[in-house]
């Protein structure tokens, strides 16, 4: 790692940032650091444009709020440009390769950004295709096996909050009950992955229907096991929130429905309405405990207003750092030059 009169410096021209596993925790650690100068800069008014002219496309197969405003103001205050765009708007809808796609969009600009995150067995599997022919870094801002852009700024909230040192810290990952419609299974997989690589014990909790994909359970044990941290998983809802300091409840759909048949994951979801994150499970953790979600939660169901909107709740904060860390990503793997940060 280069050393300048700033301090030190990151740079990743041209790496995919397609999950985390992908990254070493070193340059994981760079990221964030990056991210924290960053969030400092924009904070005092200080410009950081470190990508001028430079373009990045934001393809989009599901909705955004965090992600593409996230995005969008990111590379605008680094001094570049953003495309938005859907897939019912492009030659995608009828047909298109991503193999095509990916040579041509990476020709008319520096990186390609895609969410592409409801049906298991697709979202991956297309990034990974755009990259093999992009020539430029293609970053997952949502897939079905993780949302990478998402834990990032959760570890990030979480290090603010607690410390650089995680060992002994407890986080509860829960499955929480929603109304509103099958929701990827890419939070809570991606949380288990990246956590058991920074030192916390992670317990998952789901009704035994919302099991997790097995390669990301496997992912999750393997990390663990090299960290020397502990992971677990269970099927009762308290279990994630026993003792634990930081809790991550949230709703997800069936691996075995979603994309061809959701309303299924929704009726199977009334068994379990019972698991909502209240002032019951909070007393269960330790003091000072961090209520996380990427949001949007469903109140009311995943979590009562008294919850969401306590003293546990980090909820803005997290959803800031959406944007620290997607300009630190965007700025690692697009720039010309390595980047300076303190």
């Amino acid at each position: 790692m280069a050393v300048s009169k700033r301090g030190k410096t990151f740079w990743a021209r041209g790496k995919d940032w397609i999950t985390t596993q992908e990254w070493s925790e070193a340059e994981i650690d760079k990221l964030l650091a990056l991210s924290g100068d960053l969030k400092r800069r924009f904070r005092a008014g200080r410009p950081h444009r470190y990508l001028p002219d430079k373009t990045i496309f934001l393809l989009f197969f599901d909705k955004s709020t965090r992600t593409r405003n996230s995005f969008e103001a990111g590379i605008t205050q680094l001094g570049g440009h953003a495309h938005f765009l859907t897939a019912d708007v492009m030659q995608i809808a009828h047909g298109e390769s991503p193999k095509d796609t990916g040579i041509i969009l990476s020709r008319y600009g520096h990186a390609i950004a895609i969410r592409h995150d409801l049906v298991p067995g697709e979202g991956n599997r297309y990034m990974r295709e755009v990259a093999r022919w992009a020539d430029k870094p293609v970053i997952n801002m949502q897939c079905d096996v993780d949302h990478p852009c998402q834990t990032l700024a959760d570890l990030m909230t979480i290090r603010e909050r607690l410390g650089k040192n995680l060992r002994g810290r407890k986080i509860g990952v829960s499955w929480a009950y929603a109304p509103s419609y099958a929701k990827p299974l890419s939070v809570p997989q991606g949380l288990i992955m990246l956590m058991t690589r920074f030192g916390l014990d992670v317990t998952l909790a789901h009704p035994p229907e919302y099991r997790l994909m097995p390669e990301t359970l496997e992912a999750a044990r393997a990390n663990a096991a090299a960290a020397g941290v502990r992971f677990q998983v269970s099927d009762r809802m308290q279990d994630a929130f026993d003792s634990a300091d930081i809790v991550i409840p949230k709703s997800w759909g069936c691996l075995d429905t979603m994309g061809a048949r959701p309303q299924e994951s929704l009726e199977l979801a009334k068994k379990y309405q019972h698991w909502i994150c209240d002032r019951a499970k909070m007393s269960l953790t330790r003091p000072g405990s961090l209520y996380m979600h990427p949001l949007p939660a469903d109140r009311g169901y995943e979590v009562t207003d008294e919850v969401i909107d306590g003293p546990n709740s980090v909820v803005f904060d997290e959803a800031e750092n959406r944007l620290h860390t997607a300009k630190a990503i965007m700025a690692a793997t697009m720039s010309d030059k390595p980047i300076p940060y303190k």
